[in-house]
C-alpha cells in the first residue's frame, strides 16, 4: 500500500471508528432506564418501552461501524516484523469475534428478552412466576453474551495497542490509551459475568467511553494532519 492509500485508509478507520463510538452513546441515551439488577421492576420498564427495537437496531449498527473501523486499522497498520505482526493479526480476530458476539448479544436483548419481559407483564396470575423465571433465564444469558463480547472488544484493543506501539508514525499515547480501554472493557467482561449490570459495571461502561473517545479523536487528528509528502517510519 502506498503512502498515500495508507494516509487515506487510516482516516477512513479513525472517521468510522469515532462516528461509530458517538453513535453507540447518543443513541444509548434512549434506552429504557431503570435499576437494572431489580428485575421485576426493570422488566416492566421494558415491557412498556415503545423504542425498544429502534434503540438496538441503532446500537447494533453503531457497533458494527466501530467494529468496521477497528477491522480497518489492522490494514492501515500494515505492521511487517515481530510480534506485532500477530498482535494484528489475533487483534482482526478477535474484532470479529466481537461483532459475531455482540449480533447474538442484540438479538437476545433486542427481541428475546423484550418479548419474554411483555409476555410477564400481560400474564394471568397463575403463569406470572413461570413467565417471570423465562424472563430472567434470557436476561442471564443476555449477561453471558454481553460478558464474552467485553472480554473479545477487550482483547482486541490490546493487541492492535501492541501493534499500534511498534510504528513510529502514530503517537505512542494514542496505544497506551486504547490498551487502557482495553483492560476496562476486560475488566466489564468480568463484572458483568458475575454481577450482571452493576453500578460498578455502569462506572466501566463510562470510564470506557471516555477513553475510547480521547483516543479515537487523537487518531482522528493525526489522520487529518498527515500530509502526503510525509515518509511513513
Amino acid at each position: 500500500m502506498n503512502t498515500s492509500a495508507v494516509r487515506s485508509s487510516l482516516r477512513l478507520a479513525a472517521a468510522l471508528l469515532l462516528v461509530g463510538q458517538l453513535l453507540y452513546i447518543v443513541i444509548t441515551q434512549f434506552h429504557a432506564d431503570g435499576p437494572a439488577n431489580d428485575h421485576a421492576v426493570v422488566f416492566a420498564e421494558y415491557a412498556r418501552s415503545e423504542n425498544w427495537t429502534a434503540v438496538h437496531v441503532g446500537q447494533f449498527a453503531a457497533m458494527a461501524i466501530l467494529l468496521a473501523g477497528l477491522f480497518a486499522l489492522y490494514f492501515v497498520l500494515n505492521v511487517q516484523d515481530g510480534p506485532a505482526i500477530w498482535a494484528g493479526r489475533f487483534g482482526a480476530a478477535s474484532t470479529v469475534a466481537a461483532l459475531a458476539l455482540y449480533s447474538a448479544l442484540q438479538a437476545v436483548d433486542g427481541v428475546a428478552n423484550k418479548q419474554a419481559d411483555v409476555a410477564w407483564v400481560n400474564a394471568p396470575d397463575a403463569e406470572q412466576a413461570a413467565r417471570f423465571a423465562s424472563a430472567e433465564a434470557i436476561r442471564w444469558i443476555e449477561w453471558g453474551l454481553r460478558s464474552y463480547q467485553d472480554f473479545a472488544l477487550g482483547l482486541a484493543l490490546l493487541l492492535f495497542a501492541v501493534a499500534i506501539a511498534r510504528t513510529t508514525w502514530i503517537p505512542q499515547p494514542i496505544a497506551y490509551l486504547m490498551g487502557l480501554a482495553g483492560l476496562v472493557y476486560l475488566t466489564q467482561g468480568w463484572v458483568v459475568g458475575v454481577e450482571g449490570f452493576s453500578q460498578t459495571m455502569s462506572i466501566a461502561i463510562v470510564l470506557s467511553w471516555v477513553l475510547d473517545v480521547a483516543w479515537m479523536i487523537w487518531l482522528v487528528v493525526v489522520a487529518l494532519r498527515m500530509g502526503d509528502a510525509e515518509p511513513l517510519a
